[in-house]
Formats: C-alpha cells, structure tokens, sequence
C-alpha cells in the first residue's frame, strides 16, 4: 500500500506554481486515471480544474494557487491514504472531482473528521447529501436522483413500463438502481429483476442472457464508463436492441458516446448537466478546452471546472481560505459560470441546477465532430434534486 501510495502522488502531483505559503490556497484532483473512469474523468478533469485556476487569475489572497491531482484506482483505502496525506503533510485545503461512490463516501467523511472542504463532481450517490451528508461537503453536477428523475421517468413516460437492471455492484451502482426503480414504479411501472456486476467486467454476456430473457422493455444500465460502453458493445453482439428491447445509459456521457461511436450510441437516450454545443456558453468552455486537449468536455470535466472555480470565488468572497467561513460562502453565493447558470447551493450541500434529457444522434444526423446530441427536454433543477428537507440529510431541520 505505502509504495503504491508513494507511486500514484509521484505520477498524478503537479505544482501550477512555486510551493505557496501557508497562506496560499492548495487544492487536489483525486480520481480515476487509470481505470474503467479514465475517460469519464480522469487527467480530463485535472486540465478543466487547471483552466478555472487559471481562469481566476492564478491567485487568490495574494497567494499563488497550487493544485496536485493523484490516481486513486478506484480504491477507497488508497483514496483515504492519499486524502489524509494531503490534508495532513500537504496543506492541501479543498479535494474536488472524486469518481466512483465509494471513494466519495470515504472523502467525505474523512474531511468532515479533518473539517476540510471536498466538492464531489464525478460520483453520483445521492446519499452524498443525503443521510452521509456533512457540513463541508458539497455535491456537483448530478447525481442518481436527477439521472433516475432524467431519464427513468421518460422513459416510463414514452411507454417503457417494464425494467430490468444490469447493476455495478457497489454504492453507485445500488443507489442508481433504487432511485431508478422508484421513479419507475411511481410513475406505475414495474422492476421485473436486476442483476449485481462486479465493476471491471470485461465479459457480460451472461448478464445481458438474463436481461434478453426477462423480456423487459427497458434494461437499464446502472453502471458507468468502460462498463457500459462494454455492455452496450456485447448487447448489439446478441442483437437486443433489433429483437424489440431498448437500452437506458442511465449514466452515459460524451466521453463514454466518443468512445462507442454514434453507430452503436445512436438512440440512447441520456441526462448530462452540461453540453458543449447547447449555448454560447457552454461553447465558450468546450471550445477552449478542446485546444487544450484535443477532445469536448463532458458534464463531469465542466462540472469539476465549475467546482474549482466557485470554491476559489467562495475564499476570495470569505476573505479567508477558513472551511467554516468558505463552506458558508459556497452555500450563499450563487452558481454562474460556463457549466451552470442561476445555480444554487442547498443546505445540505447540494448545488441544484437544470439537467437535460438528450437523444444520441444517428450517424447522418450528426453535421460535424463531437455533434452527438439531439436535446428532448429541459430537467429542471427543482425537479431533479430533491429540497433539502427531503433529502434525508440529519443537518437540515
């Protein structure tokens, strides 16, 4: 553990500028970049919180800005290890990014212990801000309430009443099947069965065999990155999706799109937080990303942008990089920028704003590169995130 610990801060730390001050502020990326969330996130995310740094002006309380990004291999014990090395040997003050549920989990409740500050953007359990909320963490982007809301209830809407889940089997994996399921049953539809995956699976056929048989008309997949492009790949091998069934990605991204291609993504219907050809200020990001690059954004490298920029507003506003006094501002200030516009912060960290239900385009529909997406419908922000006070969150009253 030691030596892999060492290996990953050696390989994933970069300095933007000379070792600041106690004064100055730190902040880590710390998620996948080596594994089935490379693409959805990875060194992606890193290069978009470098951009807001550097959107910021590079400074903050007269101090230079320092980030350092780390490889947590999806592996909450090493993700825990490489958090408190941050917080206790490397002043590191805020930890952003953070994919896969398990290692938000265990972020979370470390720097509610070390009263550190951790945005998380790339994992999705609502628990997040649920019943594991805390009073220093915060949740971007998405989540599985919205996706289920997003997605799960459109479909259902448009005649998919009969479900069956290909689930990861861990926290994300478990609380997106749930929330699915329950939009799909209130809305008087029915769950006909699910099955656990181990995430990293390279071979599911066995899985997408229960699937075809269960007759459902929707197979749901509550999984992410690589594991779903993968099962999306194999279902088109059994011929699924031509023998009458419809696939639901209920977390697919661009990147995860990019990488199928539009022949196997065209007619998934998907929710995301953010596109980059949907209006001028989302164009603004991605096009100055791709420079970067060479690739658009997806909703999780412009949300950790977005996360990385309003905390840097948050200390700048509080006048001091102090978590009491900075997690306060992030819960007052309002969210505008180039993800999110007319974004707000709840009590129980949640920042709410619209989502959007897309269609992935067919291959001669498609007018230009990274042109994937046909939008069918505006999420409201007030609809895809429950109040506060629903959310099962133990600091709201």
């Amino acid at each position: 553990m030691k030596s892999g610990l060492l290996a990953a801060v050696a390989v994933g730390g970069l300095l933007l500028a000379a070792s600041a001050s106690a004064q100055g502020v730190k902040i880590g990326i710390l998620n996948d970049q080596s594994g089935v969330y490379a693409d959805y996130g990875g060194k992606w995310s890193f290069e978009a919180a470098k951009m807001a740094i550097e959107d910021f002006g590079g400074e903050v309380l007269g101090h230079k800005i320092e980030i350092v990004s780390a490889d947590h291999q999806n592996k909450a014990d090493l993700a825990t290890a490489i958090a408190r090395r941050w917080y206790e040997v490397e002043g590191v003050d805020m930890i952003t990014e953070l994919t896969t549920s398990s290692v938000a989990l265990a972020i979370h409740d470390l720097s509610k212990q070390m009263k550190k500050i951790d945005i998380v953007v790339g994992a999705a359990t609502s628990r997040l801000t649920g019943d594991a909320c805390q009073p220093y963490g915060f949740h971007w982007a998405y989540d599985t309430h919205a996706l289920a809301y997003g997605t799960g209830g459109a479909l259902v809407e448009s005649g998919g009443d009969s479900w069956f889940f290909m689930t990861a089997d861990y926290a994300f994996g478990h609380a997106l099947e749930k929330d699915t399921g329950d939009f799909v049953r209130a809305k008087g539809g029915k769950v006909l069965g699910a099955v656990r995956i181990p995430l990293n699976t390279a071979d599911f056929s066995s899985f997408l065999l229960q699937a075809q048989s269960s007759k459902a008309k929707i197979i749901g997949l509550a999984n992410a990155g690589l594991d779903t492009t993968n099962s999306i790949k194999q279902a088109a091998e059994f011929g699924i999706v031509k023998s009458g069934q419809k696939l639901a990605g209920l977390l697919l991204t661009l990147a995860e799109v990019h990488g199928l291609g539009l022949d196997a993504a065209q007619g998934l219907v998907l929710t995301e937080g953010y596109y980059w050809d949907r209006d001028p200020k989302s164009r603004n990001l991605a096009e100055r990303f791709f420079k970067r690059t060479g690739r658009m954004p997806n909703m999780i490298q412009a949300g950790t942008y977005s996360a990385t920029l309003q905390y840097l507003k948050a200390v700048k506003a509080a006048g001091t990089k102090d978590t009491e006094a900075v997690a306060k501002k992030l819960k007052e200030l309002p969210v505008d920028d180039d993800f999110a516009q007319g974004g707000k912060v709840l009590e129980n960290g949640r920042m709410v704003h619209d989502l959007y239900l897309f269609e992935v385009k067919k291959p001669a529909d498609s007018k230009k590169p990274w042109d994937y997406y046909k939008q069918l419908a505006v999420v409201p922000g007030d609809k895809a995130f429950p109040a506060a006070k629903d959310s099962g969150c133990p600091l709201v009253k």
